[in-house]
């Protein structure tokens, strides 16, 4: 690929796609730090591989993997493992996306990248299951579990 084409590619795919890595990697990793660093790490992935997709699905579903297994990678580091968490301060348009949003950062991460997929991203539940490598019937019983959690979350109260 040319240099010139390589670049246009590269912005392309940035703004077309930052705002979803952004978010799955925020939904992920609970810190706008770590998400800026699982975001950084996989654009560069995309730069140093530029694999041809087949459409723009796969290209989505190509971008959504590498997401996961580089905030994965991040969230199992021992570097990780000795920092002390820190709260985001996130400004809301309303109480009640609050209040979800800080319902779902409250479920386990397999319960929150399904929601985030399903949610924010549209994907189907089959389209899920391919991109988590995930059977459908387990892609299923996890967003039952989670509705089930963020409803009892939201209302009993979030503490």
């Amino acid at each position: 690929m040319e240099y010139i084409d390589k670049n246009r590619y590269l912005e392309r795919m940035v703004e077309k796609y930052s705002d979803m890595i952004y978010r799955l990697a925020l939904v992920r990793t609970k810190s706008k730090e770590n998400s800026e660093d699982v975001y950084q790490e996989v654009f560069l992935r995309l730069a140093k591989k530029l694999p041809e997709f087949e459409n723009e699905e796969h290209e989505k579903a190509w971008l959504i993997r590498v997401t996961i297994n580089c905030s994965k990678n991040l969230l199992n580091s021992k570097y990780l493992k000795y920092k002390s968490e820190m709260k985001e301060n996130i400004t809301f348009e309303t109480k009640e996306r609050h209040d979800i949003y800080y319902a779902v950062q409250e479920l386990p991460l397999k319960y929150r990248t399904i929601i985030h997929l399903y949610y924010y991203e549209n994907y189907k539940i089959n389209e899920i299951s391919k991109i988590l490598k995930t059977n459908e019937n387990t892609i299923k019983t996890r967003l039952a579990r989670a509705r089930e959690k963020l409803k009892e979350k939201i209302e009993g109260g979030i503490e």
